[in-house]
């Protein structure tokens, strides 16, 4: 599934992560293990630029934290990166560089790469965001299926391949540069390539393939 793929999808010279993702085919593979690697990679990173806050925790000096926002660990939050107001970052999770976390955004389980934005109301779960993609206020990730099923990867649009993920939690995938408009919902197992656009208040399910703009699903149109 091409359009899946990690490296069609992501520039990993653009998040600390890039050594450990390097491994992966597709980016929903990191999930199980992105806690494993924060408390790995922690101990190792220049204490010039980094300070400890807590066990399993770390902050660049340069980022800016809202004394309102709650870290939890395992945690790395990069350099320049600003966590807003009742930012709530529930642990297993790498912020990166120049990257917003707004007002009341929840984050689990994740990967932001450098620049992303979630800057409003958004929450993100298991989901890995690649270099500067941009949840619009509202939008979510939803990283459960209703029936607790485990999360299967299907490609509507191009393919019609399928792939078993093992996972029960999995929320989306979003490539470099994706924009997502505001209050749309992500479902589990969603994936979308890089340049990629969604219109606002969308229901977004499988994959969509990059350059495209997802308008509703029975119209996901290439970018001219």
């Amino acid at each position: 599934m091409e359009n899946a793929k990690l490296i069609n999808n992501y520039t990993l010279e653009e998040t600390i992560a890039k050594d450990y993702l390097a491994q992966f085919t597709y980016p929903w593979e990191a999930l199980k293990g992105i806690s494993d690697y924060i408390k790995e990679l922690g101990p190792t990173l220049d204490p010039e630029i980094y300070e400890q806050r807590g066990e399993g925790i770390w902050v660049a000096k340069s980022a800016k934290v809202a004394p309102t926002a709650f870290l939890g660990a395992p945690l790395i939050i990069d350099e320049d990166a600003e966590i807003r107001h009742c930012a709530f970052i529930r642990g297993s999770a790498i912020v990166g560089k120049n990257s917003v976390v707004g007002n009341s955004t929840e984050l689990k389980n994740v990967i932001l790469f450098n620049n992303v934005q979630v800057p409003h109301y958004n929450y993100v779960g298991d989901s890995v965001l690649g270099y500067k993609s941009h949840m619009g206020a509202g939008s979510i990730t939803s990283n459960v299926k209703s029936d607790k099923t485990l999360v299967v990867v299907k490609d509507c649009y191009d393919t019609k391949e399928e792939i078993e993920t093992g996972l029960k939690k999995f929320g989306a995938m979003l490539g470099d540069y994706v924009e997502i408009g505001c209050n749309s919902v992500l479902n589990p197992g969603t994936v979308i390539g890089k340049n990629s656009n969604i219109y606002p208040t969308s229901c977004v399910r499988g994959v969509i393939p990059a350059n495209h703009i997802f308008k509703d699903k029975e119209h996901v149109v290439a970018k001219k």
